[in-house]
């Protein structure tokens, strides 16, 4: 079996496991006392919700799940109802098709805020779940108050990535074919993901210009995605702040969370301002 996915993929889950020990009182993705399952576009979309006030849609990366948020929604929950949620055929949201796109996975986001009668949510990203939140505002603009989004690209080569990891991606390809044809839904459902960020995003800049919701524009200064590509988003996005986190990695919400979290609070909190907040 390929053990390695993706160099996302691994951050990921090293950080879910970490949000784990950090919060050993619940087992956030695992919580059957909290968790339901929704009728979303033809598959069973799993969530949990915890604390009231204000919706909060919190979208985690490739190859992650509600997990990789344990750590920060307990600060969340104090203030906001935050809905963590499994992409599709990502941990228990099973999705049996052959491919996935952005498209359809933003749609799902709209839908399941539809499912659970909210008009609207603020919404926090990291990685591909930045990447949704910047397409689900795109294509449903009424379903988001405001977004943060951290360690999203919007096309997938050595100028939306680092060339380091985009030539890993490349020799994780090549090491997917010589394996031809799967056999195995776990393997099948792997390449699946796998296969998203490989051809995916594919967002024009001037795509962005449609983005209603202010935005707040999130990466760290040894990032995956090219400090300059982060600034190429906040630039074209009318309504948005840039944070080019010092000394931090991709995982920006853990490397800085204090920090991470009060920011991303204030952004959501105070009203939006051009000059900052």
């Amino acid at each position: 079996m390929l053990k390695k996915i993706t160099l996302f993929s691994g951050i990921l889950l090293f950080f879910t496991s970490v949000a784990f020990c950090q919060s050993k009182k619940i087992n956030y993705g695992s919580n059957d006392s909290v968790g339901k399952f929704y009728s979303v576009r033809g598959i069973k979309m799993y969530t949990e919700v915890y604390g009231s006030g204000k919706p909060l849609l919190m979208i985690h990366g490739n190859g992650g799940s509600i997990g990789a948020f344990g750590g920060i929604i307990p600060y969340f929950a104090k203030k906001y109802k935050v809905i963590a949620v499994d992409s599709r055929a990502h941990g228990r949201s099973k999705d049996d098709r052959d491919s996935l796109s952005f498209e359809q996975m933003a749609d799902d986001f709209d839908a399941l805020l539809t499912a659970m009668h909210i008009d609207s949510a603020y919404v926090l990203g990291w990685s591909d779940g930045g990447i949704n939140a910047i397409v689900l505002a795109m294509r449903h603009p009424d379903k988001v108050i405001k977004l943060a989004s951290t360690g999203a690209n919007l096309w997938p080569d050595s100028t939306g990535l680092i060339p380091s990891y985009w030539k890993g991606e490349q020799r994780d390809y090549n090491n997917w074919q010589k394996r031809m044809p799967l056999t195995k839904a776990g393997d099948k459902n792997t390449y699946k993901i796998f296969m998203l960020d490989w051809v995916q995003p594919n967002i024009p800049l001037s795509a962005l210009h449609a983005i209603k919701a202010p935005s707040f524009i999130i990466g760290g200064d040894h990032d995956l995605i090219p400090v300059h590509h982060t600034v190429q988003i906040y630039e074209n996005i009318p309504n948005a702040f840039l944070w080019i986190v010092p000394n931090s990695g991709h995982a920006t919400l853990y490397e800085h969370q204090d920090e991470f979290e009060k920011l991303v609070d204030k952004f959501f909190t105070e009203p939006f301002k051009k000059h900052g907040f």
